[in-house]
């Protein structure tokens, strides 16, 4: 779904709880990664891989200058002979730390995943759920988006939602290091540029 038909999605939509929602979830996932310095970690269900949430965020990390929103998806049969970005197994949710955030996107049944997003939790990560609200994973995740069956909208559609207000709302970037070296840049260049021309 691109832009366009967002923007049309979002008009059809006015009114409804559902732009609150989606915006209301999206900065939630973008105050998370951000404030951390990155370190997304994208999730699905052994019969459900979220690629195509990965390819959004991915690129609305590119156009809103937000790296920290470029997901790394892990995958249920992720094979060492698969490109790098599709090649990440569930051994990196074991190995999910304090400041990375967690986001499960899960249709129906997470019980498989149950156990290691519990462990990354407890290790600090800060856990998310976009998905059916059935099961536990709602009651373990910090912050859940629920999509319940036969709802107005489906996952695909909710998800092409958060991913574009993800992007949309991008925080200005924080004072300090980057901006102390945006001005020793900026004196840099003045102090190297060769003087104007006298007249």
């Amino acid at each position: 779904m691109d832009a366009v038909r967002v923007a049309l999605l979002r008009e059809v939509l006015a009114g409804t709880e559902w732009l609150d929602a989606t915006r209301r979830f999206a900065g939630v996932l973008r105050g998370s990664v951000v404030s951390h310095g990155g370190g997304l970690l994208l999730v699905g269900t052994p019969d459900y891989e979220p690629w195509h949430l990965a390819a959004h965020l991915v690129d609305e990390a590119a156009w809103s200058g937000t790296p920290e929103l470029a997901p790394t998806l892990v995958r249920h049969h992720a094979r060492p002979s698969d490109p790098a970005h599709l090649a990440v197994g569930l051994g990196r949710l074991e190995a999910a730390r304090r400041g990375e955030t967690l986001l499960v996107v899960a249709p129906g049944d997470s019980g498989p995943l149950l156990e290691r997003v519990h462990e990354a939790r407890r290790a600090g990560s800060t856990v998310l759920a976009l998905g059916s609200g059935e099961g536990e994973l709602t009651a373990m995740a910090h912050e859940a988006l629920t999509v319940p069956e036969g709802a107005e909208l489906d996952l695909d559609t909710v998800q092409h939602l958060v991913s574009a207000a993800t992007g949309e709302n991008a925080l200005p970037a924080p004072r300090g290091r980057r901006r102390f070296r945006d001005r020793l840049s900026r004196l840099t260049e003045q102090l190297t540029a060769p003087p104007p021309p006298r007249w």
